[in-house]
């Protein structure tokens, strides 16, 4: 039992998550884009908050906020991020961030409980400008000719412009000194309707996928629609096309039981009705946890443009543009997040991968990480409609505050 023991506040966490949710407001979700400046209130806003869970900490060069605690014994590093995706939701980042604060709150002020939490918010979880920026600066992943090169994906603005902007230029970046931390603990919705689909109210992570990133560029012949005959033309939007379904028909006999694959943008030059496109680009995703998995689809689609290039009318080009190593979460914050859960939420926890990329498989390159979901209402995420029951909210809260408590202890 738990009962004298510390717990989470739920009306704490709820206000906060709403404070945040009424910074960069859109319909009943979010805008905040990274280093914009709702994003930067938010980073404010949680800073301001800091010393009250006996911790210190401010913004750093790259935009994260990474606190630290003067209380001696063991720590535990727990977080998310505060950007979020265009036009999207409340919860997707701020619910790690306030999760990991009120754990902060509620334990290093108790004299039982040994060490300290202490607090993260990890700039660019989103990938405005890259993939896991904030993360990835503070493991020592990330050079400074890669932020010179970094540029918004939605106003090609600079990183470097962004933070001078910001008032951040010339801060140094915060990065991690090893062996200070006992491990990292994540908490996230879902983003799916496993748990919320199976009456389940935590989900223990297993692992987390890799991520893949492919640009898969098609040269043909720009001409003119009208005056082209169709048995001529080397149209490479039409071979993008049957491209795409080519994947969907041979994918499958190569794949793993949880592989998936997104064509995420297509575009045609020069993208008018009147003339042939004399070239298509599309950007292809594909994310597993077994790197033996991608591997072999990646043979697959290298061979398939291959096959392309041999039928002579349009030229295949496969550039792998981003790869992403998955990760596996330690068993004993599995263990820890399992006992917590069987304590405050009636044991209804599923052990589960992530089929969604997160901080905590940067993390895990140099410490023991773990993550906790809360279910997802319809699954739904990166869309404004996004969200999570205030009672699933609040027990969340109470099972992640436990296995701090317990990842404290050991």
């Amino acid at each position: 039992m738990t009962d004298h023991l510390p717990r989470a506040d739920g009306a704490r966490v709820l206000a906060d998550l709403h404070a945040l949710r009424a910074i960069g407001p859109y319909k009943t979700g979010v805008h905040k884009p990274t280093l914009s400046e709702a994003h930067l209130d938010s980073l404010r806003w949680l800073v301001q908050r800091l010393p009250d869970a006996g911790l210190a900490g401010e913004i750093d060069g790259i935009g994260n906020v990474i606190s630290t605690s003067a209380k001696a014994g063991p720590k535990l590093l727990a977080g998310s991020h505060l950007e979020s995706q265009n036009h999207a939701g409340w919860l997707d980042g701020p619910l790690g961030v306030v999760y990991a604060l009120e754990a902060a709150r509620v334990l290093n002020g108790d004299a039982a409980t040994r060490g300290a939490v202490e607090v993260a918010a990890w700039c660019d979880e989103e990938g405005h400008f890259g993939h896991f920026l904030g993360s990835r600066s503070y493991v020592g992943a990330v050079s400074d000719a890669e932020i010179d090169a970094a540029c918004d994906r939605s106003d090609g603005r600079t990183m470097r412009e962004a933070l001078a902007r910001a008032g951040l230029a010339g801060r140094p970046r915060v990065q991690a000194e090893r062996g200070r931390h006992i491990g990292y603990l994540e908490a996230h919705i879902e983003q799916g309707e496993t748990l919320e689909s199976s009456g389940l109210k935590i989900g223990i992570v297993t692992s987390i996928v890799g991520i893949w990133q492919y640009r898969i560029a098609f040269t043909g012949e720009q001409n003119h629609a009208g005056t082209t005959r169709m048995a001529v033309r080397r149209d490479a939007g039409l071979a993008l096309a049957r491209f795409c379904v080519d994947i969907d028909d041979r994918f499958p006999a190569a794949c793993g039981p949880r592989t998936v694959w997104t064509t995420g943008r297509i575009t045609l030059d020069p993208g008018a009705p009147s003339i042939i496109p004399g070239a298509a680009e599309m950007l292809f995703q594909i994310r597993d946890d077994d790197p033996a998995v991608i591997a072999r689809l990646e043979d697959l689609l290298r061979s398939m443009a291959a096959e392309v290039d041999r039928q002579g009318r349009c030229r295949v080009a496969v550039e792998r543009i981003r790869t992403g190593a998955p990760a596996r979460m330690d068993a004993s914050f599995q263990d820890a997040i399992e006992a917590a859960s069987a304590a405050l939420a009636q044991g209804k926890s599923l052990r589960m991968p992530s089929g969604a990329g997160h901080d905590a498989q940067t993390l895990a390159t140099i410490m023991p990480s773990g993550m906790l979901f809360v279910p997802s209402i319809g699954g739904i995420s990166h869309h404004w409609t996004e969200n999570t029951a205030d009672a699933d909210i609040v027990t969340g809260a109470e099972v992640f505050v436990e296995a701090c408590r317990r990842l404290l202890a050991r």
